[in-house]
């Protein structure tokens, strides 16, 4: 099951941890992130223990959401090492982001 993640949690989740970590920047009345919802479920089973997956709600969570411009969703960002490796906007088939993930983990 994908992580949540939250403003209070996003330091330690995402930046401290050691593996590549995929962020869907999402809300509850976006059509598309719906969408897009069961392909970061399955990415998360799929590559659980190796990548972190997971999602952001970017209503209850403004303060990451800011830090990192977000102004379409979805978007899905692709953290290591506390830093931000690629980024990917709209809802997009599931080989394309696991293409990106395969890229960077």
């Amino acid at each position: 099951m994908a992580a949540t993640f939250t403003d209070s949690t996003f330091d330690t989740e995402v930046l401290k941890s050691d593996k590549l970590t995929v962020i869907d920047f999402w809300a509850e009345w976006c059509g598309p992130c719906k969408a897009l919802g069961p392909v970061i479920e399955q990415l998360s089973t799929e590559y659980a223990g190796s990548v972190n997956v997971g999602k952001l709600d970017v209503d209850s969570n403004p303060e990451v959401s800011m830090k990192y411009g977000i102004r379409s969703i979805p978007t899905i960002l692709f953290v290591k090492g506390g830093q931000v490796v690629d980024k990917v906007v709209g809802a997009v088939p599931k080989s394309q982001l696991a293409a990106t993930i395969e890229k960077h983990k």
